[in-house]
């Protein structure tokens, strides 16, 4: 039984306090990226070619149009931003800098608001730069992880190891791998230990050493290294990077290409820095 003030699990439901709290964290991020440089976008909730940015079709909530041709929600932005911007847009504009702030929503009923940027042709820093800048200004404190997925791609791909070993982060069989150098990359984790890399073969060294000159041109204090960080992800396979505040996944982006167009985004993941706000004022109001 369906009760009257009931609403679907993992919907988002938000007022009073929280509300004028998204309000003011969307305000501040239009500002703020504005000020960058970017322009803004909102994408349609309905899409012809979602399915072309997940493997995995189930995610997708399907309807169909007026034609009876097949049609999806809006499960996630980037791919959609960069297929408007180059196809239908490009015409009649010579930005290539855009930020969106609009829900993704997928199977069965979650929902997922997000403030995300696009830089086409844009470098790892500069969109790195851009993230931790915002979130300085949202007044959030938090820690920037950086990492290269070709690593673990090297590993699998030229030494045979199971990727499944880094995703989920097995750091006793991994330890246990037949490789002199395994354990000096396994305790790589400030930046300054880049700058010993003696022993680590050279393909992997070229990768660290590109992680290295990102962190060089990064301007944010709170940062370290996880080069054996893996996750199956749909556009990333060079440098990512991830913000986090007590273990909380803020933010995630890094370098992608789709339909042979390069660029950077990220997403900062709305209800999660919400709920950090929330939890500070809990803690001011108890202090």
């Amino acid at each position: 039984m369906i009760f009257e003030h009931e609403i679907p699990s993992k919907s988002k439901l938000y007022f009073g306090e929280c509300a004028k709290i998204k309000r003011q964290l969307e305000a501040t991020s239009a500002e703020t990226l504005e000020q960058s440089g970017f322009e803004e976008i909102v994408t349609p909730l309905f899409s012809y070619h979602q399915h072309a940015s997940f493997e995995d079709e189930t995610q997708l909530l399907h309807l169909h149009d007026e034609h009876n041709d097949t049609v999806t929600l809006r499960a996630d932005s980037t791919a959609d931003v960069v297929r408007i911007v180059t196809k239908r847009i490009g015409r009649t504009t010579e930005s290539k800098k855009w930020f969106y702030i609009q829900p993704a929503v997928s199977f069965p009923t979650v929902e997922q608001y997000q403030v995300g940027a696009e830089i086409l042709d844009g470098s790892f820093d500069e969109v790195v730069n851009t993230a931790t800048n915002l979130v300085e200004k949202l007044e959030i404190d938090a820690l920037l992880q950086i990492s290269n997925m070709r690593i673990p791609l090297l590993l699998n791909e030229k030494y045979g190891v199971d990727l499944k070993l880094f995703s989920d982060t097995n750091v006793e069989a991994i330890l246990a791998l037949d490789f002199p150098w395994i354990s000096k990359l396994v305790k790589l984790h400030n930046v300054e230990d880049l700058n010993d890399l003696d022993g680590i073969p050279a393909d992997i060294q070229a990768e660290l050493l590109l992680m290295k000159e990102a962190v060089e041109k990064i301007s944010y204090s709170s940062v370290i290294v996880a080069p054996l960080y893996y996750a199956k992800m749909r556009y990333y396979d060079s440098l990512t990077f991830r913000m986090f505040h007590n273990n909380e996944l803020l933010v995630h982006g890094g370098v992608y290409s789709i339909e042979e167009v390069n660029a950077t985004g990220f997403a900062l993941y709305t209800d999660a820095c919400i709920n950090q706000k929330i939890k500070n004022i809990d803690i001011n109001n108890k202090g």
